[in-house]
Order: structure tokens, then sequence, then C-alpha cells
């Protein structure tokens, strides 16, 4: 199946797309898309991977499914385009930035340009039905995404992963944490973040790791 995804990302994870759960997955979401709203827009799917190529990745996060407002989603996980007012999730990240680092919060909520840092922004589920949160979990996306965090955990070493909230703990479960930085913390949400997100010194901790391993810090 040829699949429309950056290069050094297809080069890897092509057996997934022989497999029949994700012929399953493909017949699943064109059909979703034909009967309704799905976001993000079909060209955007693909968009952690086309911003993040592999061979420049230092850093990961994981999401649970795609935003599921108007206009919201585009294909980075907690990110918007930026003309969209930040939803909660993001409200909380860009305040706890602020704290750490004691930089202002930025003017707009498209994290695109900590993709381009080498920050892949993965969604656990890629794709999602307007106004219906987790509507396509379930369906093989999973089972692709974990395909791709065991790409990463498998061909390197020295990343960042930011495991905000217990499902992208569980994601993240066999990544190497002996050669690894691995950091939890309960999710930005305004349901849990105070109850651990704010006062992690994620941000900071990441690029202290990243210079210690001789990478470039991410201006967050």
């Amino acid at each position: 199946m040829d699949v429309k995804i950056a290069e050094s990302w297809k080069s890897r994870l092509t057996s997934e797309f022989e497999k029949p759960y994700f012929t399953e997955l493909v017949k699943f979401v064109h059909e979703e898309y034909s009967r309704g709203t799905v976001y993000p827009p079909g060209k955007k799917i693909f968009a952690a991977f086309d911003a993040c190529p592999f061979d420049e990745l230092k850093v990961v996060i994981i999401g649970q499914d795609p935003y599921h407002g108007p206009g919201q989603a585009n294909g980075l996980c907690f990110s918007v385009n930026p003309d969209v007012p930040f939803p909660p999730s993001l409200q909380n990240i860009f305040t706890e930035i602020k704290q750490e680092t004691g930089q202002p919060i930025p003017a707009d909520g498209d994290l695109s340009r900590w993709a381009r840092q080498g920050v892949l922004l993965l969604n656990a589920v890629l794709t999602v039905r307007a106004g219906q949160a987790a509507s396509h979990q379930g369906r093989g996306w999973e089972t692709f995404t974990d395909a791709v965090v065991n790409a990463i955990a498998r061909e390197k070493q020295g990343v960042v992963y930011l495991l905000w909230g217990s499902y992208a703990q569980r994601k993240a479960a066999a990544v190497d944490l002996a050669h690894n930085c691995i950091l939890k913390a309960v999710h930005p949400s305004p349901l849990s973040a105070y109850r651990g997100f704010f006062g992690c010194n994620h941000f900071v901790k990441a690029n202290e790791y990243l210079a210690s391993t001789g990478k470039t810090p991410v201006a967050w």
C-alpha cells in the first residue's frame, strides 16, 4: 500500500502498511471522511512525521487523539493552527514552560516550531470524528503508533520521552530506561495539571539531558 508519509519514516514502517489491520484501518478512515467531518484534514493525518524526520528526532511527546473541535487539529499532538485559541491542555503546557524558563507565552499554539527542532508530536490515534472524542480509538491506529514507538526505541538511543498521563506512559513502556531520558507526569489537562504537571520541570530537564548528550536544546 502506498501511504503518503515522509520517506525517512516510510522506509521503517513499510511492513506495517502491508498488514491486514492497516488495510482495514485505511478502509475505515476513508469511509469516515466520506460520511462526515473528520479531523485533522486528510492531508494532515501524517503531519507529525512530515514535520519531524526520523534522523532528526530527539524528543517524543505522546498524546491520545486529535482535538475534535472545528479547525483545531493539525496533525501534531497538543498543537493547533495559528489562528485557533489555546485548548486548556496547551494553555497549561505554555504556563509550565513560562514558569520553568521565564519566557513569555507564545502568540499562537502552532507547535510545528518544536517539530522542526526534532520533537515528534505523536498522537496514539491519528483521526477523530468531529465533536466525538475517542471516536476512532480501537480501529488500528494504536497498533500503528505502537510500531512507530518501537521503531524509535529499536534504532535510537538518547531520546527524551515526555510522557504525560498513564496512557502515554503505557504507550512507551518498552523504551529502554537505561539509554534514554524518560520524564513522567500527570496529563496537562485542567482535571489533573495541579496534581503534578505544574512544577514537573520537564522542559528544563529535557534540555539538560539533550545538552549532556551533545544535542542542541529545544527552544520551547
